[in-house]
């Protein structure tokens, strides 16, 4: 599997997971979506905001490749989040239709990428301003993995909370391969 249809998949397996996790958000009331529960982002929805909160940075930072990729327009004209664990949707139903919005853009950005941007060095600053440098593949990597990594957190307060979001693993969506 090529880099590029890996991280089709990956925008596959994204949007797929967030449609789960907020189909079980969605059935908690507000206190339970408010409720500290004592991780990283306090609440559901703190850790669902930061999700977004990263997502829009780093398409933002993506968005400045050499490529220009078109998917990316509406990013580039989002308000640019100001700190990690800023609340950008209080409301979880603005939230979750945020959330559809940016998982279409993101499974749209991944395919057009082609395997030459991924090679590119991305200058950018983080929210502290510090400046970096760093291969785009290796930050599209990061930006699965950050995905992924506050998915778990909101699949265990989800857990708590009573209720199952059902199989998460990546493996439900990789394709079977026919023997040679």
């Amino acid at each position: 599997m090529s880099t590029c249809s890996h991280i089709v998949l990956m925008a596959s397996y994204n949007e797929w997971m967030n449609a789960k996790l907020y189909a079980c958000a969605g059935k908690l009331s507000t206190q339970e979506l408010e409720a500290d529960r004592g991780v990283f982002f306090r609440s559901i929805i703190g850790t669902l905001n930061h999700i977004v909160v990263g997502d829009t940075t780093w398409m933002q930072r993506f968005a400045k490749h050499p490529a220009r990729h078109g998917s990316l327009d509406p990013v580039r004209q989002m308000p640019s989040p100001t700190s990690l664990d800023q609340i950008m949707f209080a409301d979880f139903g603005a939230l979750a239709k945020h959330r559809r919005l940016l998982d279409k853009i993101i499974r749209q950005w991944a395919a057009e990428l082609a395997e030459a941007d991924l090679h590119h060095i991305l200058h950018y600053r983080n929210l502290q301003g510090i400046a970096a440098k760093k291969r785009f593949s290796s930050l599209v990597m990061h930006f699965f993995n950050h995905q992924t990594h506050h998915r778990g957190h909101v699949t265990a307060m989800l857990h708590q909370a009573g209720h199952d979001v059902g199989v998460t693993d990546l493996l439900a969506l990789i394709p079977s391969e026919n023997d040679a």
